[in-house]
């Protein structure tokens, strides 16, 4: 079974993280993650990490608002209970297509806004009784973390530029047990 070592370099400031993360990729070292206490734009491309699929989940919410309030509206205003509601007429759907824009709208924005929240909460596991997965606090307050796993040849040479681009900390937190596959 092979072990990594778990390095974590400790920053002060984001400027100094991501020369850090740039030069440690530059050195075909993987950053397996960042902690920050605020998002830093364009880390995502730095570190490596793929976009996310999240925008897809979105859509598929808008769709599902979108087409739950024109069945609604179809089955209510044209088939159920009919209306003249101001000289309109309520034969079929397409005639009220302009009077029934706002609440698609509407709806579209509720399913995707409300979907989203649920998508990120399950997908991050932000629930309550949920144990914390992060592993220095002090990242949610001021500092900032480059969290590394390391074969034994990388060590050295991820210390040396963590040092060399401003960490504050350089921790050694142990080794993890990889399964062979």
């Amino acid at each position: 079974m092979a072990t990594k070592q778990v390095i974590h370099g400790i920053y002060d400031d984001e400027v100094p993280l991501l020369e850090g993360c740039k030069k440690l990729r530059d050195a075909g070292i993987k950053v397996k993650d960042v902690f920050s206490p605020f998002p830093i734009h364009g880390i995502d491309s730095i570190i490596g990490l793929p976009r996310t699929r999240i925008a897809i989940c979105a859509f598929i919410y808008g769709l599902t608002g979108a087409c739950l309030a024109t069945w609604m509206m179809w089955y209510m205003m044209v088939t159920d209970w009919p209306t003249d509601i101001g000289g309109k007429p309520s034969f079929t759907y397409y005639m009220n297509v302009p009077a029934f824009i706002p609440i698609t709208f509407e709806s579209t924005v509720f399913c995707a806004a409300h979907g989203m929240a649920l998508t990120y909460l399950l997908r991050c596991w932000l629930v309550p009784g949920a144990k914390a997965k992060n592993p220095d606090p002090r990242t949610t307050d001021d500092k900032f973390m480059i969290y590394l796993e390391l074969n034994e040849e990388q060590v050295s040479s991820a210390e040396g530029i963590l040092k060399n681009t401003g960490a504050s900390e350089v921790n050694h937190k142990g080794t993890i047990a990889l399964k062979d596959h």
